[in-house]
């Protein structure tokens, strides 16, 4: 194991030490419990948007963080859900007096921390709802989930929650919003080549020299099959159909198309899938009228991909257009 790290079982600190010091002008990094906040606090009268899980996906959760996007952010350790008294604190403090919406991946740790925090939060008088990430058309249970896993749609639930927070909608038409996004977005990974987790100092899986994982989870998580290894446009098909024939887009429908990278995939490799990706969407019929490539999901030097896929309308539209100030995403401001 080759990594950039002093202690394996100080990395979350560390990194969390450094965010902050690199992005200070947007966020506030508290280090017992662990937690990120926006620079100023809550804003009075603002519904707050909070989200947390693993660390090792970076910049999810902490780099959305910010104008449009997050309140706060909760990290757990690597690849392990935040505990009840991370995500209370941050939650108090993203309440501007309006109410709290959480956004849950879909694994059964964050789902049931979230669930005891919220409860707590309740008792206090601080009105918590939940919205629940599950696009990964991979799988539909595994060691982690019950139902489908939440991976990199869980960024454009954040962004267009966030942006309807930001533009002082209430509490029931924010969560309103982030369930519309789930409902119509959808996606599916695949690894190349495994990641290892600090503190374990091994790969995580094996994957023999000519072997691919796909349906891979964003932990490592079995997907749908192995396989051999093929060339890009055929790779972006196995892929992209299952997204698009589970969403059901229709010709004449827009969408937003992301392509995230896992960690360990060149910047070029995904610009190949995503050119593969529209044209698969043009065939179809369908506009792609936004459209996100780059690490915004990873697991940790993972090398692989994942594409997502948001079935929009105007509203929708308008709010990931809507100005964002956050250490991984900035437009319109």
């Amino acid at each position: 194991m080759k990594k950039l790290i002093n202690d394996p079982r100080a990395v979350v600190g560390e990194t969390l030490e450094g965010f902050g010091l690199a992005h200070r002008d947007l966020v506030e990094v508290h280090l017992d419990p662990a937690y990120i906040t926006r620079a100023g606090g809550a804003m009075p009268g603002k519904v707050g948007v909070v989200s947390g899980g693993g660390s090792g996906h970076e910049p999810l959760h902490a780099g959305y963080v910010g104008q449009g996007m997050l309140d706060a952010a909760v990290p757990g350790a690597v690849f392990t859900s935040p505990t009840p008294d991370q995500i209370i604190p941050a939650t108090q403090a993203a309440n501007g007096g309006a109410g709290v919406v959480h956004i849950v991946k879909n694994y059964t740790g964050d789902v049931l921390n979230f669930e005891t925090a919220a409860e707590l939060c309740a008792a206090e008088g601080i009105d918590v709802r939940t919205v629940l990430v599950n696009d990964d058309v991979a799988v539909e249970d595994s060691l982690y989930t019950a139902g489908r896993r939440g991976v990199a749609g869980t960024v454009l639930v954040e962004k267009m929650a966030g942006a309807a927070a930001e533009r002082g909608d209430s509490l029931d038409a924010v969560e309103a919003i982030g369930r519309r996004v789930v409902q119509n977005v959808r996606s599916m990974g695949l690894a190349l080549a495994p990641c290892t987790v600090p503190h374990v100092g091994k790969p995580s899986f094996e994957l023999g020299e000519d072997e691919i994982e796909i349906g891979v989870g964003i932990h490592g998580e079995p997907g749908r099959r192995r396989a051999g290894l093929e060339p890009a446009d055929a790779l972006t098909d196995h892929l992209l159909e299952p997204v698009l024939d589970d969403l059901g887009l229709a010709p004449g429908q827009r969408a937003l198309l992301v392509v995230n990278g896992m960690g360990g995939t060149p910047l070029s490799e995904l610009y190949i899938v995503f050119r593969r990706a529209a044209q698969l969407l043009a065939e179809r019929g369908v506009a792609v009228e936004r459209s996100l490539v780059g690490n915004y999901v990873t697991a940790l030097e993972m090398q692989g991909c994942s594409v997502t896929v948001l079935r929009l309308d105007d509203e929708l539209t308008e709010l990931w257009d809507a100005p964002v100030n956050t250490p991984a995403l900035r437009w319109g401001v």
